[in-house]
């Protein structure tokens, strides 16, 4: 079992019994997801925004314009920080300091550089794109020059990395159990619904075998 080194930086203090700095584990939650929350610091204030991503082994990859505020201030920084989280189902507790929720939660930190080379910035768009949906990228134009030039895209290197998962029921106080207030969960779940086709000729074709696909996948 491979596990991220722990330092200040990344070590779970609060609960740290729901801590994890397993590789697997963490890279799980990443490609769970596709939405992360990343901090920047902009003109002296603290800002976060969430922003879609594609992982591919310990790199992490953000595309935006060649304007893009965000970015710019993390090439500028040289290092950033992102969190993805899942949340998994709300624990309804006998008394109201006990509910809580079940979730997957994984917060990254690393070194970030700018991609200018065309061959690398295509991979790594090409990484975001299966990410969001594996075999898209097949089915899709490919970019323009020009598009590519007009893109910023950045790469961040997992350096460390640490987990929190609650995966267990109510925890309420021992005299508390025989109230009569029912407790429990109520699990949650993302799910895709049934493909919409756009305007124009899409709505005479039929839908993508790799569009079908992620729509049952995720039910």
């Amino acid at each position: 079992m491979q596990e991220y080194s722990k330092s200040k930086l990344n070590r779970v203090k609060r609960g740290k019994i729901r801590a994890t700095y397993d590789v697997e584990k963490i890279n799980t939650i990443l490609d769970a997801g596709f939405i992360g929350h990343v901090s920047y610091v902009y003109k002296g204030s603290a800002i976060t925004l969430p922003m879609a991503y594609g992982r591919k082994d310990n790199k992490i990859y953000l595309h935006g314009s060649q304007a893009n505020r965000m970015l710019l201030a993390l090439l500028e920084a040289k290092e950033m920080s992102m969190t993805v989280m899942h949340l998994d189902a709300l624990v309804l507790a006998r008394s109201g300091l006990h509910h809580s929720v079940n979730y997957r939660s994984a917060t990254l930190f690393g070194p970030i550089k700018n991609l200018e080379n065309p061959k690398e910035k295509e991979a790594a768009l090409f990484c975001f794109m299966e990410h969001m949906m594996k075999g898209r990228w097949d089915g899709i134009r490919s970019m323009h020059p020009e598009e590519v030039d007009r893109t910023l895209v950045v790469e961040m290197t997992i350096e460390t990395a640490s987990a929190k998962i609650r995966d267990v029921g109510v925890a309420d106080e021992p005299e508390d159990y025989n109230l009569d207030v029912w407790a429990g969960l109520v699990p949650l779940k993302q799910v895709a619904e049934y493909p919409i086709p756009d305007t124009g000729l899409p709505q005479k074709m039929d839908i993508p075998k790799h569009v079908l696909d992620y729509y049952q996948f995720n039910q």
